[in-house]
């Protein structure tokens, strides 16, 4: 089997590059497609100085038909190279995000969310004549639907005040100040470079040390720099030369800290066990059958625990823990875990704690 190019930047068109990589390699793909701006003429403040913005020749495309040519092959070549456990996430603005997130959907991807970079330094419009562009969506998707994906959800909360994280993602501001690549002039080198802020928040929650993370639009590195520091792989496409040159001379400059996998594993330690199941617990003792559960600490809401670890529900149905949690929630998924209750000395004790309790005993985070 042809091995992955690891933490290397590959010249080219995405599309004929993405088509030389194996099949079902890559953990997570970020794309900063060309947003196909449609600028015909140059834009000035009102003091009359000329904005620097994106005339790039990379997103100038004749038609919206030849974006959405351009588009599919891209998208379409970097389903092939994600697992199936893969995700991927695309930014974009009004120009474009609309036609990309159409075309995923035809080609089988799955929408978890859209999220929105809101800038807290954005460019004004000068015109006046719209309201001023003050944030770019992120298409998060998985390779199709019911398919599995990373999601460290304990990690974003971490990032977020112990509050689960919204789908507005506010004070992540411009790539500015140091952070900022010029050239030789001190002019900027990269157009659309994005903030490694925005990039670290988009790893982390998506991947685990070790995993792949590919860019087909590297242009600056920051998806190289900021998986170099939390120790992912990565992989980036870049077809112009003088991108190539200033990305790797700044992930060379990157010096994350040691690799510790209990250090940089953000993922919750129930993830990162062996999976008990509840027979296991009836077997070892940490329950008995007979004894008693409360869907929810609702004493109309009961079940009794039999010997083969099914539950009896006091109004006749019998399944696993999931099951009965479902009968109980109107069909909805249940996980049962977390909202059967066993009355241990006067208190309600969630299911999971004898779980907790037979990880510990057997010293199964460490293994």
């Amino acid at each position: 089997m042809q091995k992955l190019p690891l933490n290397t930047i590959l010249e080219g068109n995405c599309v004929e590059v993405l088509k030389r990589l194996p099949k079902a390699s890559v953990d997570l793909i970020f794309a900063d497609p060309p947003y196909n701006l449609q600028l015909k003429n140059e834009l000035y403040r009102p003091n009359m100085t000329k904005v620097d913005a994106v005339n790039d020749e990379w997103d100038q495309f004749d038609s919206f038909a030849a974006y959405d040519e351009f588009s599919e092959a891209w998208l379409r070549a970097c389903k092939r190279v994600l697992k199936p456990t893969g995700a991927i996430w695309v930014i974009g603005t009004y120009h474009n995000i609309f036609r990309i997130g159409k075309i995923m959907q035809d080609l089988g991807y799955w929408m978890l969310n859209d999220v929105l970079w809101i800038k807290t330094n954005p460019m004004p419009n000068f015109r006046g004549v719209r309201f001023t562009n003050a944030h770019e969506t992120l298409i998060w998707a998985s390779t199709g639907q019911g398919a599995r994906y990373t999601f460290n959800h304990h990690a974003m909360k971490g990032l977020n005040h112990d509050k689960q994280m919204r789908s507005d993602w506010w004070l992540l501001p411009l790539a500015a100040g140091d952070e900022r690549l010029k050239d030789e002039n001190g002019v900027r080198a990269h157009s659309t470079q994005k903030p490694e802020a925005l990039l670290y928040r988009v790893i982390l929650s998506s991947t685990n040390p070790g995993d792949v993370v590919l860019d087909p639009f590297f242009g600056s590195g920051t998806t190289g720099a900021v998986a170099k520091k939390l120790h992912r792989k990565w992989i980036g496409i870049e077809r112009e030369a003088k991108y190539i040159e200033l990305a790797q001379k700044r992930i060379d400059a990157v010096q994350p800290e040691p690799f510790d996998q209990a250090a940089f594993d953000v993922r919750s330690r129930k993830k990162r066990v062996p999976r008990v199941p509840f027979s296991t617990l009836l077997e070892n003792g940490y329950l008995s059958p007979g004894q008693k559960l409360y869907f929810k600490k609702d004493a109309e809401r009961s079940a009794t625990i039999k010997p083969n670890a099914k539950l009896r529900t006091n109004d006749g149905f019998e399944g696993s823990i999931h099951q009965a949690g479902q009968h109980f929630s109107n069909g909805n998924p249940c996980n049962g875990w977390e909202h059967w209750y066993l009355e241990k000395e006067g208190e309600m004790v969630k299911l999971d704690h004898f779980r907790e309790a037979y990880h510990l005993a057997n010293d199964m985070y460490n293994r």
